[in-house]
């Protein structure tokens, strides 16, 4: 049995740490000003990302890119070096970025001023601005940004007016017409609604150590009363820290919220060994992880932004996707566990059951392995470890209905998957202090 939890603990070890990778793609972030003669458009992204020809598209990661080399060497160079080499490159652009009018007129853009960071931590982007400006025939009432393919998501942000358009253009994506005037504002329900799946994305499938945390939690109780009350509680914390840190007035450097994140994994996985039940103390101790957990989600948020006028819906929107996927998990896992936990309590033996589940646990695997780039470049680095994942808690599902025995489901599911658990969010620990 131990050799057997061995394999799977090398097995996760290798496949569920990929998200947690340096080099992640950020989304790029325009502010846009429109007037009647010319257009500003001030765009924060990863130059080095641009210069090193990578399809962001198709990517959640440089290190996952042939061109992850000339990365790393140009996240070197001083921010003259780099500002020269956008000032040669950008003219290039000048058929895929571009302002299409309302009355169908194209009108590119040019450089007006480079701001490149000082050389920091290469492990992480730095974000250059470039203030680009474009002259406007007359009498222009509207504006569309076209953005190109294989630059990733650009969150574009109107600004100098009343109701400024705030949204979201995907890559090869032209954004609505902006009016010049304003008034393309999202409503309060538009807004809500969008960023519903914003937070569900978070959770399901891209944001693993949540993932993990959550299936901590079930482990230990998967009866409905004290998953309610662990549940309950961290929802209850990272609703208030995820509402602080948006507005600013809370603010923790990720450097150290991460780590703590990733501690939290093991403390959960740790107690479902060495415990057989919910002690007192334990909502309040997942009340204070789920304070920090909070904060991890305002650090996502972030990088999307909250629509001016309609921070409150958005918000809350957000905050209700993150709910509905970390339910979604409790479902998925309960599903999946729902049938072991019962012959646990009878000590039954059910090959019919076992043989299903380990079929399941063997499809699963190869899909995990094999490339989804039909889905994009974020989905494909997050399917294969969620998919190893509801695997592995198959597997030891099945294995649990082949044994039988009363209190086979402690034995062998809640102990060796709180193991595993505990062994990826020790390396978690490891990476974010010291990698």
């Amino acid at each position: 049995m131990f050799a057997y939890i061995r394999r799977l603990a090398f097995l996760a070890a290798a496949m569920l740490a990929v998200p947690a990778a340096a080099h992640e793609i950020q989304p790029a972030i325009a502010d846009l000003t429109l007037s009647g003669e010319a257009a500003r458009m001030d765009l924060a992204f990863n130059a080095e990302v641009f210069l090193a020809g990578i399809d962001v598209d198709g990517v959640a990661d440089t290190n996952e890119t042939e061109g992850s080399d000339d990365y790393d060497a140009l996240r070197a160079l001083a921010p003259d070096q780099i500002a020269e080499r956008l000032r040669g490159a950008f003219p290039g652009t000048a058929d895929v970025l571009y302002l299409e009018t309302g009355t169908g007129a194209v009108v590119p853009f040019a450089i007006d001023t480079v701001d490149v960071p000082e050389v920091g931590n290469t492990d992480l982007a730095r974000m250059t601005t470039l203030g680009l400006t474009a002259d406007l025939p007359d009498g222009v009432q509207t504006a569309a940004l076209a953005w190109p393919e294989g630059w990733g998501e650009l969150i574009l942000r109107q600004q100098g007016v009343e109701e400024p358009f705030t949204g979201l253009v995907g890559p090869g994506e032209t954004s609505p017409q902006i009016p010049v005037a304003g008034g393309l504002q999202q409503t309060g329900l538009v807004a809500f609604l969008s960023y519903i799946p914003v937070g569900f994305d978070h959770i399901l499938p891209l944001g693993l150590d949540h993932i993990l945390f959550v299936l901590g939690l079930f482990l230990l109780a998967p009866g409905v009363r004290p998953l309610l009350w662990q549940v309950t509680a961290f929802t209850a914390a990272h609703t208030v820290t995820l509402a602080l840190g948006a507005l600013g007035i809370v603010t923790i450097p990720g450097s150290i919220v991460e780590p703590i994140i990733a501690a939290s994994i093991v403390y959960v996985a740790v107690e479902n060994i060495f415990t057989d039940g919910l002690n007192p103390w334990r909502p309040v101790i997942i009340f204070v992880f789920g304070l920090l957990h909070g904060l991890g989600f305002a650090s996502v948020l972030g990088e999307f932004g909250l629509p001016e006028g309609q921070f409150i819906p958005a918000l809350l929107g957000f905050n209700i996707g993150v709910e509905i996927g970390q339910l979604t998990v409790i479902a998925v896992a309960f599903l999946i566990a729902w049938a072991t936990i019962r012959l646990s309590e009878f000590g039954e033996v059910n090959r019919v059951q076992a043989i299903v589940y380990l079929a399941a646990a063997l499809v699963l695997v190869p899909l995990a392995l094999i490339p989804v780039a039909a889905m994009g470049g974020e989905m494909a680095e997050a399917l294969p470890p969620l998919l190893v994942t509801i695997a592995i808690l198959a597997g030891l599902c099945g294995a649990a209905s082949a044994a039988g025995g009363v209190g086979v489901y402690r034995r062998m599911v809640e102990m060796p998957a709180s193991f595993l658990i505990a062994l990826v969010g020790a390396y978690w620990c490891v990476e974010r202090v010291f990698l």
